[in-house]
């Protein structure tokens, strides 16, 4: 990837982390930690996928489903840089009002594919449009992002049964593995390792990846997405929760917070200050 590309995307994703925490200032308590570990992974995947309004409600088009629902903040930034609201919707976040809920709500907000956020439910989803373009004989794919935690619900893993089951070669699901969840380290919580392996086990072809290298990360997701295997694809991209504010990555506690005046401006000044 040419360098002034990556920076471009660097520079967009200090911006959607700074969108972030202006949504946490004006909402109150926010799933900081779990959105900040999915930005470069959301960077990277619409960098490469015609994912915006003009072509929104076209059949063929590559699908896009956030079942881990609480990283909501996140992908209301890319939406929005996409052209689907203005900008100064990410102001009213969970406002009254507000087409910008605390989790997607596909009836409210432009650009959102389904309704997440009681978790373990988006991959179901993903199958059945996979599953819809096969018998169709259409090639679009359908990427759906996960939370590591997310993998402790049993639908899951139905789902991941019935994908290899019906050889779903252009789904992609991918797995933010940032080793924390609500309350706790998600090996302590529910020890679902070794993971890769698991998958394997399951038919899914695997990739890993580091999460936060935005190079890697479309190298990678390129790499599924051109895969001719008849199984579908698994990336497990390996983050930090809150990555990006030094105080808060690596912290359980990042998982849903307000930041107070002086932490506010701490975290800001670290991703550049406005501008």
């Amino acid at each position: 990837m040419e360098k002034v590309v990556t920076s471009l995307l660097e520079n967009q994703c200090r911006q959607v982390r700074k969108d972030i925490l202006q949504m946490m200032k004006v909402s109150g308590p926010t799933h900081l930690g779990g959105s900040f570990s999915s930005v470069e992974i959301l960077v990277a995947l619409f960098h490469l996928i015609d994912y915006a309004p003009h072509n929104f409600h076209a059949r063929d088009r590559d699908h896009f489903i956030l079942s881990k629902g609480h990283a909501a903040p996140a992908f209301y930034s890319l939406l929005a840089g996409k052209g689907f609201f203005r900008r100064e919707d990410l102001l009213r976040f969970r406002s009254t009002g507000s087409p910008l809920k605390g989790h997607p709500d596909r009836l409210t907000t432009p650009g959102i594919e389904i309704a997440t956020g009681s978790l373990g439910q988006g991959l179901s989803v993903g199958v059945g449009l996979a599953l819809a373009g096969k018998k169709e004989g259409k090639s679009f794919k359908t990427y759906v992002l996960l939370g590591d935690g997310e993998l402790d619900e049993g639908q899951v893993w139905e789902g991941m049964a019935a994908a290899a089951h019906y050889g779903l070669q252009h789904l992609i699901a991918i797995v933010d593995v940032n080793g924390l969840q609500l309350d706790g380290p998600t090996d302590r919580i529910m020890n679902l390792g070794p993971l890769p392996e698991k998958l394997r086990a399951f038919g899914w072809q695997v990739y890993q990846v580091d999460g936060h290298d935005l190079e890697k990360l479309v190298t990678v997701f390129t790499a599924a997405a051109r895969d001719p295997f008849p199984a579908p694809k698994a990336i497990l991209a390996y983050t930090v929760k809150g990555k990006g504010v030094s105080f808060l990555e690596g912290r359980v506690e990042s998982h849903s917070l307000a930041l107070d005046g002086d932490d506010f401006s701490r975290a800001l000044a670290e991703l550049g200050g406005v501008k």
